[in-house]
């Protein structure tokens, strides 16, 4: 017999009643606590932090207040956020300019971002050469038109003239 009473949580034949969906409780979480689950995921700059707090609707003064609080609890830490952010991005194969230019809009002052630079230990144009390479392979030297889009490449990706120029008239020994 076919039975037409079925819910849309209910599957045919189970005889079971619909059981609410699963997920999250309807707990507010405090401003302290969306804070915190932020910086867990990963490091968030000041200013980031406080855009998204105040995105979700919480008030400024309240925000600044959780912010300060766990800024001095060790939790937020601009330099450490700084520091991060430039090993992803060297990782991601970005350059000086790049890294400087998106600190610069995280609201980090200029000393801030050249610590963060210089904890950077590797050799830029050494990374230009590499990406170039692995971008193009072996035959840039050689012809004109690759040499120009590595370059406008490097030049995107923050590399600054001499290094993207170094990198695309390399010779393939190097």
């Amino acid at each position: 017999m076919h039975d037409d009473s079925l819910d849309a949580n209910q599957s045919p034949g189970s005889g079971k009643q619909p059981q609410p969906a699963r997920g999250r409780g309807t707990r507010e979480l405090s401003p302290t606590q969306r804070a915190l689950g932020l910086l867990t995921r990963r490091e968030h700059s000041r200013q980031e932090l406080v855009r998204k707090l105040v995105s979700k609707g919480i008030d400024i003064d309240e925000v600044d207040a959780v912010v300060s609080k766990l800024a001095a609890a060790g939790w937020q830490d601009n330099v450490r956020f700084a520091e991060s952010r430039v090993r992803v991005r060297v990782a991601d194969g970005y350059g000086p300019r790049y890294i400087r230019a998106e600190l610069a809009t995280h609201g980090l002052d200029d000393t801030t971002i050249a610590a963060a630079l210089d904890t950077f230990d590797g050799d830029w144009a050494a990374m230009a050469r590499d990406l170039v390479r692995r971008r193009y392979g072996p035959g840039v030297a050689d012809d004109l038109t690759l040499r120009r889009k590595a370059a406008d490449l490097l030049l995107r990706r923050g590399f600054d003239a001499t290094c993207a120029r170094a990198a695309t008239r390399m010779e393939l020994d190097d």
